[in-house]
């Protein structure tokens, strides 16, 4: 009996021959890992947001690193919720044989998530190079930020996506 080749030598995988409730299940399935590392990073960057007015140096920030601190925490927040939605909306539409409308909503909620949270790392790095050596360095942290998380997180997947895949019966095939 001959073994089969490892995945990395494997032939590009073939068309996935499955129903749309069978393609709806496996991409909400992704969508939902992809929330729970979202979320995970969101709440443990929104906690130690939290714990900030309890350091005795916070009390020497200026009106503008107080007005930025309470700006992360809201988007924080607003991150936190946003992740929530799918689970609210899953438990809304449960046994309405809806997954596929779920899984659309889903897609847009990460992208959105994403941006969000993108958002969240570039205020919180510029939040402590404010605090740490001043405003002009926040100013310079957020810009450069800002272009770094465009690039890694839209340039890229651009570029390494290719062509998006045809549409055939619903589903999204792989190119012929």
């Amino acid at each position: 009996m001959q073994q089969a080749e490892p995945p990395e030598y494997a032939a590009v995988e073939p068309a996935r021959t499955e129903t749309p409730a069978e393609q709806a299940d496996r991409n909400w399935v992704d969508l939902l890992q992809e929330f729970r590392v979202l979320q995970t990073g969101v709440q443990v960057l929104g906690g130690f947001l939290l714990t900030l007015p309890f350091a005795p140096r916070f009390q020497s920030l200026d009106q503008i690193q107080r007005v930025g601190y309470l700006m992360l925490v809201v988007l924080a927040a607003i991150n936190i919720a946003l992740l929530l939605l799918p689970i609210a909306l899953h438990r809304r539409m449960f046994g309405w044989q809806r997954k596929p409308q779920l899984v659309a909503a889903g897609h847009v909620i990460a992208r959105v998530a994403i941006a969000g949270v993108a958002l969240l790392v570039a205020g919180i790095a510029a939040f402590v190079f404010d605090v740490v050596l001043g405003h002009l360095a926040g100013l310079i942290v957020i810009v450069v930020m800002l272009i770094f998380m465009s690039l890694l997180l839209v340039a890229v997947p651009r570029m390494a996506g290719g062509k998006r895949p045809r549409r055939r019966d619903g589903l999204w095939t792989p190119p012929q």
